[in-house]
């Protein structure tokens, strides 16, 4: 299923275990992380799909999996393509 939704996700990357996609971005200062990491938050809460964020001075990386079934879900690319909007 993954390989068939990641060519919609550009820049998202599938993790070994086949369990999570995730992608880093890349930003001018840490306000720009900050700002974008509240659009995903916004975007995750209306969703009730909720990713791990870590980020920092100019950037953020966002990993997502369905925690429910310990994998991958259509929601997890729905919401990968959502935030991707966001750039």
């Amino acid at each position: 299923m993954a390989q068939a939704y990641l060519p919609n996700i550009p820049d998202w990357e599938l993790s070994n275990d086949g369990k999570s996609i995730s992608r880093r971005f890349k930003f001018k200062n840490f306000a720009d992380s900050l700002a974008f990491i509240n659009k995903v938050g916004e975007i995750a809460e209306i969703e009730n799909h909720h990713p791990n964020i870590k980020f920092g001075w100019g950037y953020a990386r966002v990993e997502i999996s369905t925690h429910a079934i310990h994998g991958l879900s259509e929601n997890d690319f729905i919401l990968a393509a959502k935030i991707n909007s966001l750039i």
